[in-house]
């Protein structure tokens, strides 16, 4: 099995498949979002769930499991006030409070290196609960 790269501080691998699938919704635009799962017995952080273009933010959200943790990229697509179409990549900690302790450690203490395998994120959201990460919460960190 081919892997990118170990997350030093966690002993984590960051599967080829999740740096292949950010690239593509980079710069090729076939994905919407990504959502991105840790597992535990294998050590390797890979790809859960992608979204195609014609997705949105609700099914983004509708993806995310309620009782454990994720982490998700989501490429925001806006029209500025000055009328110019722009695109924001966001990365998402999703880490429910109903998920365990220890999924909770994991992913915060490995979020810093899955971040610098994705190279192009503007903005980072973490959310416990819907509503940290509801589509308001996108729009006003866009502007």
């Amino acid at each position: 099995m081919a892997m990118a790269f170990k997350m030093a501080t966690t002993g984590m691998w960051v599967t080829d498949e999740c740096k292949n699938s950010f690239m593509e919704m980079k710069w090729k635009k076939v994905h919407r979002y990504i959502v991105f799962k840790i597992d535990e017995k294998s050590r390797l952080v890979t790809v859960d769930k992608v979204g195609g273009a014609g997705e949105s933010y609700d099914d983004l959200a509708a993806s995310l499991p309620t009782d454990d943790c994720r982490y998700a990229v989501f490429d925001f697509d806006f029209v500025t006030v000055d009328n110019c179409r722009k695109s924001k990549i966001f990365f998402i900690t999703w880490s429910p409070t109903a998920s365990r302790i220890r999924a909770k450690m994991l992913y915060a203490t490995s979020k810093d290196g899955l971040r610098r395998v994705l190279d192009g994120i503007h903005y980072e959201v973490q959310a416990t609960d819907p509503t940290e990460m509801g589509i308001d919460v996108i729009k006003d960190r866009a502007k």
